[in-house]
């Protein structure tokens, strides 16, 4: 698999008000951590901090990291109480170890996920766990296809290449996990269609905030035509009740550091 890091930009008010689903639902991963009081827990990818600052409110000592100066800037105006730090989880090293790492909405975007795995392994204690929810294989694959299709017969470009992330099946992240030494003990692929705020525009909203990587030569004009060009290719299996839905599916995993 070619390796290439994300040029997403990161923009922390917008991802806080439209994509405020992400924490929401990630709350179901908060509780298959089961934070315990005074154990050392390190938020992988954490965002504008919501989930650290719920992992502490359960009891625990968080600390968060994320490649995102801005969304770390956002983390640390919002919860001065926790302590947040712009690393990239591809190639990270912390002070100290911790009894859990968690991540929520991140994995995905990383795609050297071996080195990963090596990484948080090296963080973890013995007995320590590693619990994630992160999109799986055929994740958003509605909007992607949309998206393919009109880059390549609009453009000549082929999405593919210009894709950042990284949905694999269970059997693929169980055996990287597995392969390092950790012990999968739950591993669940699920779909979870999720609803995008702002009716019609949701679409729009989830491109605009999610998906630079595609559109990275593209002026304003020619996004705002492919933005429109996709919501009317996914309408009539995204678009339910006055608002779309985006097809997620989601991996949550849970591995023991024996």
């Amino acid at each position: 698999m070619k390796m290439m890091s994300s040029i997403n930009t990161w923009k922390p008010d917008s991802y806080d008000n439209k994509l405020g689903f992400v924490s929401e639902l990630g709350k179901g991963v908060v509780d298959l951590l089961h934070p315990k009081e005074n154990e050392r827990v390190l938020d992988l990818g954490c965002g504008t901090g919501d989930l650290s600052n719920e992992i502490a409110k359960r009891g625990a000592s968080v600390v968060g990291i994320d490649m995102s100066p801005s969304m770390i800037e956002k983390a640390k105006t919002k919860y001065p109480e926790i302590e947040f730090y712009v690393r990239d989880a591809q190639n990270f090293s912390m002070e100290g170890r911790f009894d859990a790492v968690f991540s929520n909405a991140a994995l995905h975007w990383m795609k050297n996920a071996s080195q990963v795995v090596e990484c948080v392994w090296n963080v973890l204690n013995n007995g320590g766990r590693f619990v994630v929810e992160f999109g799986g294989k055929g994740n958003v694959e509605t909007i992607i296809k949309a998206m393919s299709h009109i880059f390549q017969n609009d453009y000549g470009i082929n999405a593919s290449e210009r894709n950042p992330w990284f949905f694999p099946s269970i059997g693929e992240y169980s055996h990287l996990l597995e392969e390092k030494g950790f012990r999968v003990c739950f591993a669940q692929h699920f779909d979870r269609p999720t609803l995008l705020k702002d009716g019609k525009h949701g679409i729009n909203h989830w491109l605009t905030n999610l998906c630079d990587d595609f559109f990275k030569d593209f002026t304003e004009s020619e996004k705002i035509l492919v933005y429109k060009k996709v919501t009317e290719t996914v309408k009539k299996d995204l678009f339910h009740d006055g608002s779309f839905y985006a097809d997620y599916k989601r991996i949550r995993i849970m591995a023991i550091k024996p």
